[in-house]
């Protein structure tokens, strides 16, 4: 099936079940295709070849999703993106193996987490900084509760005096690996139990843009480089840390890298989480073929001309650098475009293309999302739907009253 007809196609397919909804759904109209969500897990699972993938929460955002994932096979756990985020979701009983992606400085969050043995049970801390066990003692009363800690390891690529990659962790040399986790296994109160090491260079990047074979070419082998030197590191950085502490984890990777990540035999897991909803940004990529599962429904409010047709709202820009490839993808019906001068507004959005002649004031126009989890931070409930059906309406954090 075209491209073409299978974007025709799902938009017949959620306008039909969004008018068999009994009620009046406001918009924006986050919807995801559970057929489409399963599909890519399963695809996840395939690609992991064995290893369990750990959920990334940051990329979904909805309790109901989460849980979803984590309910079919090949995934366990969950790589959340705050420590207020482990907690409420130990709280909702989604999971009791929680590894906190990121640094926390939150000072309640960390009270809580010091006085509640069952919490601290669940939650791994991640920390590349004696300073970040400063902040989780200061708010201790006692030593009681045992505090589980991963390290976070620089995985960028180093290319003389050039990094590429994320900028995360000031760890990279497997001899400051060794000396933060000695340092962190002699605390008292702390046990080391995990390493992560995020190859965003190789996981996040797209490496088969149309019109751009050149620039795909060179990201494909900065990504082999990556790969090769990252294999070299780890195990490195795995000897140290075994003479320090029995890791349960080392955690790595993201949906755009499942292959090479699982490969090393240093990793136990990978992380994974806009695989299973394929937004925009993940649209070209060697690895896997992409099924969008996560849509935004907008309405025509106005029809400014014969050939535009104008949306209500729509300014639903992901974070990053500020550039094109940032801004919603109009999909459905195919064949619509933004046009320079407004781009995507936050009242208001005009589109052109062939079907903005035939659209008519209350047809809805689908959307995808550049990332994967910032489209539920807009709506308070996503709609789930199978088929030509919506099976269900799930709360999102917003629409639980979090804002993490």
């Amino acid at each position: 099936m075209s491209d073409f007809v299978a974007r025709n196609r799902l938009w017949a397919r959620l306008n039909a079940a969004v008018s068999r909804h009994p009620d009046h759904l406001a918009t924006p109209l986050v919807v995801v295709d559970l057929d489409a969500f399963d599909a890519n897990a399963a695809d996840l699972a395939r690609r992991a070849g064995g290893k369990p993938i750990r959920v990334a929460s940051k990329s979904l955002r909805v309790p109901a999703l989460i849980q979803r994932a984590l309910a079919l096979p090949g995934f366990r756990g969950v790589l959340a993106f705050t420590l207020r985020e482990a907690l409420v979701l130990h709280e909702l009983g989604v999971t009791d193996d929680i590894v906190v992606g990121y640094p926390s400085l939150d000072r309640g969050a960390l009270a809580e987490l010091v006085a509640s043995p069952t919490a601290a049970a669940a939650i791994t801390l991640m920390v590349d900084d004696l300073a970040h066990l400063d902040v989780v003692d200061s708010m201790r009363t006692s030593r009681a509760v045992q505090i589980r800690v991963a390290l976070d390891v620089d995985a960028g690529l180093r290319l003389g005096n050039q990094h590429v990659g994320p900028k995360r962790s000031p760890l990279y040399d497997p001899a400051a690996v060794g000396a933060l986790g000695r340092a962190v296994a002699a605390r008292e109160g702390f046990r080391l139990v995990g390493v992560m090491t995020y190859e965003g260079q190789v996981a996040g990047v797209p490496d088969d843009v149309p019109g751009q074979r050149a620039r795909s070419m060179v990201v494909r082998r900065l990504k082999q480089v990556s790969v090769t030197q990252l294999a070299v590191r780890r195990r490195e950085i795995a000897e140290v840390l075994a003479e320090v502490a029995a890791l349960e984890f080392f955690n790595a990777g993201g949906s755009g890298s499942v292959e090479s990540t699982v490969a090393d035999p240093a990793v136990t897991e990978v992380a994974a989480g806009s695989g299973l909803l394929v937004p925009g940004l993940f649209d070209h990529y060697q690895s896997f073929a992409p099924r969008p599962a996560a849509f935004f429904g907008l309405r025509v409010s106005r029809k400014p001309s014969p050939t535009l047709a104008t949306v209500h709202g729509g300014g639903l820009i992901a974070s990053g650098p500020v550039r094109d490839d940032r801004a919603p993808v109009p999909w459905a019906p195919p064949g619509l475009h933004l046009i320079g001068l407004e781009g995507a507004g936050e009242v208001q959005t005009p589109l052109t293309g062939h079907p903005a002649a035939m659209l008519s004031i209350g047809d809805l126009v689908w959307f995808r999302h550049a990332k994967s989890g910032e489209l539920f931070e807009h709506v308070n409930t996503a709609h789930l739907v199978q088929g030509e059906e919506i099976v269900e309406g799930v709360a999102t954090y917003r629409g639980l009253g979090h804002a993490f």
